[in-house]
């Protein structure tokens, strides 16, 4: 059984979609660390200590580290690739480096035991993203 031969219509049908998907991907593709860096441009890791400012750093693509000492002990951070994580703590319970990579404003780490927080502030003047409305 052999298929029927493509009329002039769905070759240029086929032609269209493809010149479309490409516009799209072809962009992306070769611009993507632009975006990246003007996306983080005005974004900072924050890091507070009872509640209180201590530390401002600039978010960066390359990697830094940053360690917090306290009387109540360190903690030490990791910054890289337009965001944080902390990636070290003499705490008891550790649960601070299971907060994983944090990326976006509103994000944050807490270390109770050492009463450390650290998190990434949105200097553009832009409003916070919404990511859902109840209600």
């Amino acid at each position: 059984m052999k298929g029927k031969p493509l009329k002039k219509g769905d070759v240029i049908l086929i032609g269209i979609v493809l010149i479309a998907a490409l516009a799209f991907i072809v962009p992306r593709y070769f611009f993507d660390k632009d975006s990246e860096k003007n996306h983080i441009e005005n974004r900072v890791v924050q890091i507070e200590i009872d509640g209180k400012p201590y530390k401002t750093l600039p978010l960066t693509l390359e990697e830094q580290t940053y360690t917090v000492k306290t009387d109540k002990g360190f903690n030490e951070i990791r910054i890289h690739d337009g965001g944080v994580e902390m990636i070290d703590a003499d705490c008891p319970d550790r649960l601070c480096l299971g907060f994983g990579f944090v990326t976006r404003p509103g994000q944050q780490i807490v270390c109770l035991p050492h009463r450390v927080a650290v998190f990434i502030e949105d200097h553009s003047g832009q409003e916070d993203e919404v990511d859902d409305v109840v209600g």
